[in-house]
């Protein structure tokens, strides 16, 4: 993301954990900075990109990056996390537009700039947002106000999730049948029953390595989704069963 920005002539100011990163970012045209108020100050557009919905908070709600960002900034949040968190974010930065924006994909798709973005927000303020965020982000999907584009993010995720269950019941049907897990994952690419997560997981060899890659990804996702689905009185219906088929590797 930092390179497409600064490739496409941005100032980029990065706060990173991790020092070693720091001279790598440099060589990309960002400015490194320390401190969370370093990045925020005087920026048109903050965008936070950290792993769970408990680091989204830390940043946006204990910590000093609101308070940091200059009037009628925007603040995008990549991270998939809780409308919940989304709308108190919103109700703590009255001077600042919120807009949630999780992302769809991996490092090949920022690297070609088609990241899929599920954008929720007003509308001027992602028109504002669109010429930032499109530089690694195609399609660039607004799904609707403030917080959609969560709420479809986790629809999503659950139902990536679902399609891993069902994958790993399938491979375990195949080899109670007697036919080895690589040689179903790659014949089924070649079959109807073919998927994006399919393709995916017959990339890393097996259900079991892409879980060890990738389930940790999955599982705090899940974890939202269910929180959400028992605050509205509800369950997930079917996948709910298919999520408790998946223990691959740990379960999700």
């Amino acid at each position: 993301m930092v390179a497409r920005l600064a490739a496409a002539g941005h100032d980029v100011r990065v706060l990173v954990r991790d020092a070693d990163k720091r001279h790598d970012l440099e060589q990309l045209g960002a400015t490194v900075v320390n401190e969370v108020t370093d990045a925020a100050a005087q920026a048109d557009a903050v965008v936070l990109c950290v792993f769970t919905d408990e680091q989204v908070g830390q940043v946006c709600l204990d910590g000093a990056l609101l308070s940091a960002m200059p009037p009628g900034s925007t603040l995008v949040v990549h991270t998939t996390t809780s409308p919940k968190t989304i709308e108190a974010i919103a109700a703590r930065a009255d001077h600042v537009e919120v807009v949630d924006a999780p992302v769809s994909g991996g490092p090949h798709d920022i690297a070609a700039g088609r990241l899929t973005l599920f954008v929720g927000g007003t509308d001027d303020a992602v028109a504002r947002l669109r010429p930032v965020v499109a530089c690694y982000g195609d399609p660039v999907l607004h799904v609707g106000p403030r917080g959609a584009g969560q709420r479809v993010k986790l629809v999503n995720n659950a139902l990536f999730a679902g399609h891993i269950g069902l994958l790993a019941e399938s491979i375990r049907l195949g080899e109670r049948l007697g036919i080895p897990e690589s040689t179903v994952l790659d014949a089924l690419t070649h079959g109807s029953a073919t998927s994006r997560v399919l393709d995916i997981v017959a990339a890393r060899g097996s259900v079991a390595g892409f879980i060890e890659v990738a389930g940790e990804f999955v599982e705090k996702d899940v974890a939202v989704v269910r929180s959400i689905a028992e605050d509205l009185g509800s369950d997930l219906g079917a996948l709910d069963d298919i999520l408790e088929a998946l223990d691959v590797g740990g379960k999700v």
